[in-house]
């Protein structure tokens, strides 16, 4: 993926690591005592950018929640923490594409795309 991200970036696309992901995948590496991929973490979020959660985003985050189970399309179990809407209300935020390999949850809520797909 890192040659998939470099080139979007030097045709122009920009890239951050959104903080709920940066959570999701620093939890992981801290339990597993993974301090080379903490390291390469904290590089990769300081070399292309950084998407901070705010209030406004939480708020929108519930938003998505309460609407995913309104229409019968919840993305976690009741009481987690459901990751996936806050992503897509960071993403939201930005007018911005989300790369993953989990379109099918993001999807209902944001532009979704396995990051093969996405293209300046």
């Amino acid at each position: 993926m890192n040659g998939w991200m470099e080139t979007l970036i030097a045709d122009g696309g920009q890239v951050f690591v959104p903080e709920i992901a940066d959570y999701e995948v620093r939890r992981e590496l801290l339990r597993a005592n993974k301090s080379q991929g903490i390291a390469c973490l904290d590089l990769l979020k300081n070399t292309v950018g950084y998407l901070p959660l705010s209030t406004s985003i939480m708020q929108k985050a519930a938003e998505l929640w309460a609407q995913a189970r309104r229409s019968g399309y919840p993305t976690a179990d009741p009481k987690a923490l459901d990751c996936d809407v806050i992503l897509a209300a960071q993403a939201l935020g930005v007018n911005g594409v989300v790369a993953t390999e989990n379109i099918g949850h993001l999807s209902h809520f944001v532009d979704a795309r396995h990051w093969r797909d996405i293209e300046v």
